[in-house]
């Protein structure tokens, strides 16, 4: 990696394979979570609330109407392309479980987004108990055209926690997804988030080291966030759960960045949500500054992805 720049991000990532900009568009598709829609449970993990991370355009739960695929798309185009100039995009599924259908109503809903001539890639957010043969023989195809990831929700390697927050996998389910889906040539992305109750600071590097281990090519770190009416907010407003202030975070991510080998994409630094729903952390700072504080951390140690990798 060129240390210029301390780490890989998605946007020079795409930028060094395509020659130019590209960006996701995040999509609505549709589809449940098998954690709420009865298949596996009902609640689903405690932290969770869709309307936290669908589009901000297609978002029910905040009382609009999902518009079909192809409009979202064209609407999204629009947007970009008059903010940032931007004519080449990536399908990002990106709300609930966007591998929990059957095949063909998956392969239906992919093929809409990538009808579209200026999306030049698809990526497709799920849980690593959601997949199966089928499933990723489908995304390999659609690889051959289109650049394509898979983006598993690990959150933590630490079962306990998981089981804590009633996640309804356990690690070793995400190690045979990374592992199937890396078999079929596939690039997979890790979402993480710091900050879990129950989880240590060693806890939480300890989940990096071990998606460095199953040798996935992406990351997206997240910060544990209270979103309203989840059950994470009952116990956060009772004082049971403890957030990450700003330095602790920050911290961490730093100390991450370190053991990521220099080709892994780090996709995302932090999360976000609507203000109507977000409870805490209150860090006050806005996402260009926090991102700013990350990158100015980077160098004030002078270190860089890859200088502690596993």
């Amino acid at each position: 990696m060129d240390q210029s720049f301390r780490y890989l991000s998605f946007g020079r990532y795409l930028r060094g394979r395509f020659g130019r900009p590209v960006h996701k568009i995040s999509i609505h598709a549709g589809f449940t979570c098998p954690n709420r829609d009865g298949t596996i449970g009902t609640t689903g993990c405690i932290y969770c609330d869709n309307r936290s991370f669908s589009p901000a355009s297609n978002n029910p739960g905040l009382g609009q109407k999902i518009k079909p695929i192809r409009e979202q798309i064209e609407q999204a185009k629009v947007f970009l392309s008059e903010r940032y100039g931007a004519d080449r995009f990536i399908a990002y599924f990106q709300s609930y479980t966007n591998t929990h259908a059957p095949v063909e109503v998956l392969r239906r809903r992919y093929g809409e987004a990538l009808e579209d001539p200026d999306v030049i890639g698809i990526a497709i957010g799920t849980r690593p108990d959601c997949v199966d043969d089928e499933k990723l023989d489908l995304i390999s195809d659609i690889a051959r055209t289109h650049h394509t990831w898979v983006e598993y929700g690990l959150q933590t390697a630490n079962d306990e926690t998981l089981e804590a927050v009633n996640r309804g996998h356990d690690v070793a389910a995400f190690d045979r997804a990374v592992s199937e889906t890396r078999g079929r040539g596939l690039l997979v992305c890790a979402h993480v988030i710091f900050g879990l109750p129950g989880d240590t600071r060693e806890d939480m590097l300890d989940t990096i080291r071990h998606c460095v281990g199953a040798g996935v090519e992406g990351i997206k770190f997240h910060q544990l966030h209270v979103i309203r009416d989840t059950p994470l907010a009952e116990l956060w407003e009772k004082g049971e759960v403890p957030l990450l202030d700003f330095e602790t975070y920050l911290d961490l991510v730093v100390e991450s960045i370190e053991l990521l080998p220099p080709g892994t994409v780090v996709h995302r630094l932090f999360g976000t949500g609507p203000k109507e729903l977000w409870l805490g952390p209150n860090w006050n700072m806005r996402p260009q500054e926090i991102q700013l504080a990350i990158e100015r951390e980077l160098e004030k140690r002078d270190t860089y992805q890859g200088r502690k990798k596993v």
